[in-house]
């Protein structure tokens, strides 16, 4: 948690031209921190904004193993970037096929190789994974 927070905050503050905020909203939360929460209790304290989650096409994947994923789907809507490996806008087509409300929006982006996971555990290797941090 804290952890992850940090690094964050560490990543935006390398690119001061990026208008994105780090928020430590789910420190202060009781476990467990499902997603579905995190989004209800910003939209509670933001009512003026609006939300949608951004996740890679990897979590599309697993995505109706998510806690209320319909009501993340319905209610916030997902931005998903392209994985290797991953067929995202096949995933989406079956997901419209459940509910054509649900929200689901593949970017027109690079692809992305590299996970979070990934960087994680070459730094707890100890190799020098600074090359792929934002």
């Amino acid at each position: 948690g804290r952890d992850r927070y940090l690094a964050a905050v560490e990543a935006v503050a390398r690119h001061p031209e990026l208008k994105v905020r780090v928020d430590d909203i789910e420190l202060g939360m009781e476990p467990p921190h499902y997603t579905i929460r995190t989004l209800d209790t910003l939209r509670l304290r933001e009512p003026d904004n609006s939300f949608t989650l951004v996740i890679g096409a990897d979590n599309l994947d697993k995505f109706d193993e998510w806690r209320d994923h319909r009501r993340i789907l319905l209610e916030y809507g997902v931005e998903v970037f392209p994985r290797e490996g991953c067929d995202a806008e096949a995933k989406r087509r079956k997901f419209l096929k459940e509910n054509r409300r649900y929200r689901i929006h593949i970017c027109d982006a690079p692809l992305v190789t590299v996970s979070s996971t990934m960087i994680r555990e070459g730094i707890a290797s100890g190799k020098d994974m600074s090359s792929l941090l934002m």
